[in-house]
């Protein structure tokens, strides 16, 4: 059974609402414009969005979001589609009215190439504008808005009981005073920052601070090696390294500035010139003698012996190295500095953030993003996938290290005076009900997070999630990968309790907000479907020869035209940039990823075109199959890689997961093939299945299908693990490989 078809299960379905039939074009919209332009609209309007959406076997939100909704139903959502892709400065100029702009833009709001046969890839966005996204996510909200008093920031700490809060008044201050730190230091418009910190608000504190002078923050994430911190602030030469002392991810203590110093020595050996590293104490106390200075705050974790499992432990203290010629002190810093600082003004191209994240190669792009587009977009995405309203506390529980927490943690939230939890610790700590205990302290009502820990939770059953109330819930999302149908069931069902519509968003890095996403109001749900293309942005699937195909395909996922968010260059290699996301199919943006178009028109994503198997001259997703294995009740997790077969070309090469107290026997291996054989077909039979404890993840939770490759073919020249959460699995993986996979 395809995701396209699956059913609610008996007994258990939500009250199937029907969808109202949408026009095929939108008086509102058409009434402004010529007779060609009207042929257009319907012909185009149909290959991207469907007239109508399908009735039966979808699912609906509640009445109660629905009236107050921002988009409340398919035909308002047709409606705004067809004007931001016909009429984007109409439609975007619109939304800009609400930010401030100290010179306004001139010409076309959108100004693209996107084929390399006609010169030089590039967009443009509202050339002429000048703005500082500093000044319009905070000075806006306090003096204009008047949400001084607002609470921007619920910081919840990795311990349960470790908390603070912050006004966007109180961060405007920090953020002020810490932009004139960065001045005294001789940090200028358009120098780059590394900001290498654990999930605190002194972290949202140092990326604003780098945009209100014009400063480009590159944010690597806390989890990373001291050499992947190394080679970016190498690759795009930043001149000053902001970190910490360290932090808990649990009972795991990271000596977050050991980890620095190692990359600061790398860079000394390198010529790299940084001149300055700033810590800040979030864990560490002064010791006597010591040259470091004290801790923002008196950590009680550091002494306090807390019960876990019956075991009193006692908190180690991180080790601080203090190097006096390159360590500063971030609060002996701000305690001197003024918490008046006069945002920089900006032109609408200049250089906001530079994210590094994966490359074919193995050596990570710089995702270079600007000023006015990033800031529309994410603002307007955050709006209208979340159906924001100024009442809600909103809970993405991404790390501001990855690209989910720039856009939904700091800029899209702030840019609309929403209420934010920001959360240090970890979904499974003290224990499996941490996630709902702290939806209930703070009564969130919109939350945002990866398949990955849904999946995670599930093994553990609805137990830990009924522990506590979660009436407080009104919208569910995910991010970071296609979440299989089975676990965007149970997150409706068990989390959001059949009244939560789930946003399933797909994008990118690249794109900088989501690009294929329901409206909780507007969209009716498929379970695993990222369903529709958001305002401005027009999807295309393509086959191998660059055609595109209408009507329920298969293929490449590509965009024929950009939308305001999306990435502008890779840093210091234009060349690159080209290539990967333009050379393979001229006049479209790749996206690297597979997807299907089912009969009512819904985008599925199957996954990166590299997880796409040709077996016997079929193409098969490995997230297809994956999601067939994991709707045995027996699997967790499950991971599909393909293996060179002498005569099919390729074979399914398959790892599996199994739920708690179950056994890998050769009755479950049979009932699992049998089960990928009654979904998909004979021809997506695996050939090889190995039950596998753990899969080797990064520390973002994603699975490193390069390296399953590599173990099912028994190679073991892995390339770059330095990304890899636990690499103990790794050796268990290739002693327990499949004895006929020779």
């Amino acid at each position: 059974m395809t995701p396209d078809r699956l059913r609610p299960s008996d007994g258990n379905s939500p009250t199937l609402l029907p969808c109202p039939r949408a026009p095929s074009s939108s008086p509102a919209v058409l009434a402004s414009l010529g007779t060609a332009q009207k042929r257009e609209i319907s012909h185009s309007g149909g290959k991207m969005i469907p007239d109508k959406v399908p009735h039966e076997d979808v699912y609906r939100a509640p009445h109660d979001l629905v009236k107050s909704a921002h988009v409340p139903n398919f035909e308002k959502y047709k409606e705004l589609y067809l004007k931001s892709i016909q009429s984007p400065d109409e439609f975007w100029g619109s939304i800009a009215e609400d930010f401030f702009w100290k010179t306004k833009h001139t010409g076309k709001f959108l100004d693209y190439n996107f084929d390399m046969t006609k010169g030089k890839i590039y967009v443009k966005c509202m050339e002429g504008a000048t703005t500082n996204i500093c000044y319009n996510v905070l000075d806006r909200n306090v003096h204009e808005r008047s949400l001084g008093d607002k609470v921007a920031f619920y910081w919840e700490g990795n311990e349960p009981g470790d908390d603070l809060t912050v006004t966007y008044r109180e961060l405007l201050q920090q953020v002020c005073r810490f932009a004139n730190v960065l001045k005294s230091l001789g940090v200028k418009k358009g120098d780059r920052v590394s900001i290498y910190m654990p999930m605190v608000v002194e972290l949202v504190v140092a990326m604003l601070a780098c945009a209100r002078i014009g400063a480009v923050h590159s944010i690597v994430f806390a989890g990373f090696s001291a050499e992947s911190l190394f080679d970016r602030i190498a690759d795009s030469q930043c001149s000053l390294l902001i970190t910490a002392d360290g932090f808990y991810r649990g009972d795991k203590l990271i000596s977050l500035k050991v980890i620095a110093d190692d990359a600061l020595q790398k860079c000394r050996d390198k010529g790299v010139p940084v001149q300055k590293c700033i810590v800040l104490k979030h864990l560490s106390k002064e010791e006597s003698g010591s040259q470091s200075p004290p801790a923002k705050r008196p950590c009680p974790d550091l002494q306090q012996e807390r019960p876990s499992e019956n075991v009193r432990k006692t908190r180690p203290k991180p080790q601080v190295p203090w190097n006096p010629e390159m360590d500063l002190c971030w609060h002996t810093l701000v305690g001197e500095a003024s918490d008046e600082c006069e945002p920089e003004w900006c032109a609408s191209e200049d250089p906001l953030f530079i994210l590094y994240t994966s490359g074919s190669t193995g050596k990570p792009k710089g995702v270079l993003h600007t000023v006015s587009g990033y800031m529309l977009y994410t603002a307007t995405t955050f709006k209208l996938v979340f159906d924001y309203q100024p009442d809600d506390v909103y809970w993405c529980t991404a790390d501001i290290g990855w690209i989910t927490g720039h856009s939904y943690i700091t800029y899209g939230p702030l840019a609309n005076g929403a209420t934010s939890v920001l959360f240090e610790g970890l979904p499974t700590f003290p224990d499996m009900s941490r996630m709902w205990e702290v939806v209930d302290k703070y009564q969130v009502t919109k939350f945002y997070t990866a398949p990955t820990a849904i999946r995670l939770l599930m093994k553990y059953g609805s137990a830990p999630v009924q522990k506590y109330k979660r009436d407080s819930l009104k919208v569910l999302g995910t991010v970071g990968e296609p979440i299989n149908p089975e676990a965007w069931l149970w997150y409706y069902s068990v989390v959001g309790e059949k009244r939560c519509p789930v946003v399933d968003t797909f994008w990118q890095t690249e794109t900088g907000g989501h690009v294929l996403t329901p409206l909780p109001a507007a969209t009716p749900m498929k379970p695993g479907s990222a369903t529709f293309p958001f305002f401005g942005v027009v999807p295309a699937i393509l086959n191998e020869s660059g055609e595109e195909l209408e009507g329920p395909s298969d293929g490449y996922l590509v965009f024929k035209q950009p939308w305001p968010g999306i990435m502008r260059t890779v840093y210091g290699n234009h060349q690159r940039f080209e290539t990967t996301y333009f050379q393979k199919f001229p006049g479209y943006y790749v996206t690297g990823d597979g997807c299907r178009r089912d009969q009512d028109g819904y985008f599925w994503i199957t996954g990166r075109i590299d997880d796409m198997l040709n077996v016997s001259g079929h193409l098969l997703s490995t997230a297809e199959v994956e999601s067939a294995l994991v709707e045995h009740p027996a699997v967790s997790e499950a991971a599909v890689v393909g293996r060179p077969h002498p005569v099919k070309g390729e074979s399914l090469y398959c790892f599996v997961t199994l739920s708690d107290g179950i056994c890998y026997t050769s009755v479950l291996e049979a009932e699992l093939k049998q089960q990928v054989r009654e979904k998909i077909g004979a021809i997506a039979t695996p050939d090889y299945m190995q039950s596998a404890p753990g899969l080797p993840k990064t520390r973002s939770g994603k699975i490193m299908r390069r390296v399953l490759r590599k173990i099912a073919r028994n190679e073991r020249d892995l390339g770059d693990v330095s990304t890899l959460a636990d690499s103990s699995v790794i050796e268990q993986l290739f002693n327990n490989r499949c004895a006929t996979a020779v």
